[in-house]
């Protein structure tokens, strides 16, 4: 049998909990806001929304403390980041962000595995 997972601490028990509410509170203000307004605030809320998710699957992925860290060390993580980065830089047509964004995958991926090395 596998060893239970600890439980989440409340730091990121009060993440997921106002991620949740930013998409609720999104939602609402994109129904009852006028139309300019309206529209900014359901992206605000989708964003959460998927930030929500995201974060969702992190936390269940890396259970323990240091999740940062062990993001830091994952090469498979920082490997796919730089992969998608240089895809979507290619086939923005060159948009600075998408290259900032495969630059930053490059570092991290470097750094991870140089992490790798030395442990």
């Amino acid at each position: 049998m596998s060893e239970p997972r600890p439980p989440w601490s409340r730091r990121r028990r009060r993440l997921l909990l106002g991620l949740a509410a930013g998409g609720v509170v999104g939602g609402v203000g994109a129904l009852v806001l006028p139309a300019e307004l309206g529209v900014t605030a359901a992206y605000l809320g989708a964003l959460c929304a998927f930030l929500l998710v995201a974060a969702a699957v992190v936390f269940v992925a890396i259970p323990g403390p240091d999740t940062a860290g062990t993001l830091l060390r994952s090469t498979a993580v920082a490997g796919a980041v730089l992969v998608v980065g240089v895809l979507v830089a290619l086939s923005a047509e060159g948009q600075p962000l998408w290259w900032l964004t495969a630059a930053a995958g490059a570092v991290w991926l470097t750094s991870a595995l140089w992490l790798a090395r030395r442990g």
